[in-house]
């Protein structure tokens, strides 16, 4: 029987009426893992949140980037953003996915995961890619996880700040 939290769960299609929800929980997201490696620095400013506003607005705009969110009680506590083709035919792309730190390790990340499993399958997708932040620990323990594996086609990036990954889709991976 799942855990309380997990009763109440739900993962939806995203709208613009989304979009603040999105944006703040990723500016909390990205400022708890920055601080980790940047302990005094502040990320989770205005100017951040409003350039990740900016940047959520164009992704749920008519482009037409397939969007997750993850509800609990009514309040939106993720979202993953995919693509598909970007890097080649049959290969969805995980673009984002961010928790709200305070329900970091109660699902909500598998949750959103499972769906774009779903959805890049009956796309007929074979493979998935994504680039975490090397530096993001907790992120690249939790793709480990579910079954991504460093991705021999892609190149590391030449500054070597994120970690390409992949994961096949033509089997049931780890959910």
């Amino acid at each position: 029987m799942p855990a309380p939290h997990e009763r109440t769960l739900r993962v939806r299609a995203a709208g613009s009426a989304d979009l603040e929800a999105i944006a703040r929980l990723h500016t909390a997201a990205r400022a708890a893992y920055q601080r980790a490696r940047f302990p005094d620095a502040p990320f989770d400013t205005a100017a951040e949140h409003t350039r990740l506003h900016t940047a959520w607005h164009r992704v749920l705009g008519p482009e037409g980037t397939p969007v997750l969110c993850a509800v609990r009680q009514d309040t939106v506590v993720g979202a993953a953003a995919y693509r598909q083709d970007v890097h080649g035919p049959a290969t969805a792309e995980l673009h984002q996915l961010h928790v709200d730190p305070g329900h970091w390790g109660t699902g909500v990340g598998r949750a959103l995961h499972t769906a774009c499993l779903h959805a890049w399958r009956a796309a007929g997708c074979s493979r998935a890619v994504l680039d975490v932040l090397w530096h993001n620990h907790r992120a690249r323990s939790f793709y480990t996880r579910l079954g991504w594996r460093p991705d021999p086609r892609r190149r590391p990036a030449p500054d070597a700040t994120h970690l390409a990954l992949t994961l096949p889709l033509t089997a049931p991976a780890a959910q």
